[in-house]
């Protein structure tokens, strides 16, 4: 049976691991500490540094093809692995539009792939001049950023002079008054199979992805068909091979396509309880170039599913909380990861699957009151 090996020992990593057992795939990962995540339930693991050729290198030599949890190894060792003869997927020439933001909406845009309007900016006054006089503006870190990180809103000259200050490269783009964000996620096969899962509703609170309800509520049929035709299109354009995941404003003139990530997705952890086949099998069938699986609903036609992330409170021992939560509501699905419980720090996440199309407020409910109750010990907490 073939070898992959994920770089990256993360949550995703972790549940790929998961996914890995039942399709009979040797999985192998690159974690930077024995305590990662995914490294405490995978028996294959290396100790090293995405950072580091010779850690990768060695790494990659044991492994049929490589993939990765996370956007940050260095591009320079990417294209020395494909040098080397090393089967890498995604391969550097696509991971390059999401690590190099610009890029990415450079090349977008070169295709006709409608996106908030941007310009790279290195003073206050490019940033005043790309502004036009309308604040606020939204500036990015060209690299780097993830999870609300490296994104700063601003209202004035004053607020982008204290971003200009952290020294690094940056790209304005215009704030776009959304009406709600949506992610699209398809998997993409080096033979060019392609497979969409159901366009899905997010909800960001302080950057991170705090809920996920799948499919996207009230969303007209023609426009979900063109963001998952979108979304396709972008993975053929850009030699995707394994997930990418397509986020997007829905505004009252249309999709605009904000980011882009090549592996799993947040926004796809609904899929393990609630489609045919998960996002972390999907993947792998995907880089092993094996057909893709189905990306239906599990549940009846007009079900949902919903998924909240759950994040760390003040009390870090949650296992009688987590009892409570098992017993109020049986149908509820946790997922741990194996992290320390830090405020915010990103620990878990619940699944609501097969709510009934008028009950998907209170499938929303139930996710939000079972992840509420994990973190604080309280059903109305955050």
């Amino acid at each position: 049976m073939p070898v992959v090996g994920m770089v990256g020992g993360g949550q995703l990593a972790r549940m790929t691991a998961q996914a890995a057992i039942g399709l009979g795939v040797t999985f192998r990962v690159l974690a930077g500490s024995a305590a990662d995540s995914a490294a405490l339930v995978t028996r294959d693991v290396t100790v090293g540094s995405h950072l580091s050729l010779s850690d990768v290198g060695s790494f990659a030599a044991g492994c049929d093809v490589v993939t990765f949890d996370h956007e940050h190894v260095p591009g320079e060792i990417l294209t020395a692995l494909e040098a080397a003869g090393v089967l890498v997927r995604p391969g550097s020439a696509a991971l390059r539009f999401t690590q190099d933001k610009l890029a990415m909406r450079d090349r977008l845009a070169g295709l006709g792939v409608p996106c908030p309007r941007h310009a790279p900016v290195s003073s206050v006054a490019d940033v005043v001049s790309f502004c036009g006089g309308t604040w606020p503006v939204v500036l990015k870190a060209v690299s780097g950023g993830y999870d609300g990180k490296g994104v700063w809103v601003c209202s004035s000259a004053s607020d982008a002079a204290d971003v200009l200050g952290h020294g690094i490269a940056l790209l304005a783009e215009e704030f776009v008054p959304f009406r709600r964000e949506l992610a699209a996620l398809v998997a993409r096969s080096p033979s060019g199979q392609g497979a969409a899962y159901p366009v899905v509703q997010t909800v960001q609170v302080d950057g991170i992805c705090r809920e996920v309800i799948a499919p996207a509520p009230g969303l007209a049929a023609g426009l979900a068909e063109s963001a998952q035709a979108a979304a396709l299109g972008i993975a053929s354009s850009l030699g995707v091979v394994g997930l990418l995941a397509v986020e997007l404003f829905e505004t009252s003139d249309g999709l605009l396509v904000n980011e882009l990530a090549m592996r799993p997705h947040n926004s796809g952890h609904w899929t393990i309880e609630g489609a045919r086949t998960s996002q972390f099998e999907q993947h792998l069938r995907a880089v092993l170039d094996l057909p893709l699986g189905s990306c239906s609903p599990a549940s009846p036609p007009g079900a949902f599913t919903v998924m909240a992330n759950l994040l760390g409170g003040t009390d870090s021992d949650i296992y009688d909380r987590y009892i409570h939560v098992m017993a109020a509501d049986p149908a509820v699905k946790v997922h741990f990861y194996g992290k320390e419980a830090r405020p915010g720090r990103k620990i878990g996440h619940v699944t609501v699957a097969g709510a009934a199309g008028d009950d998907v407020t209170a499938a929303r409910d139930r996710a939000r009151r079972a992840a509420s109750y994990l973190r604080w010990g309280a059903e109305n907490g955050d």
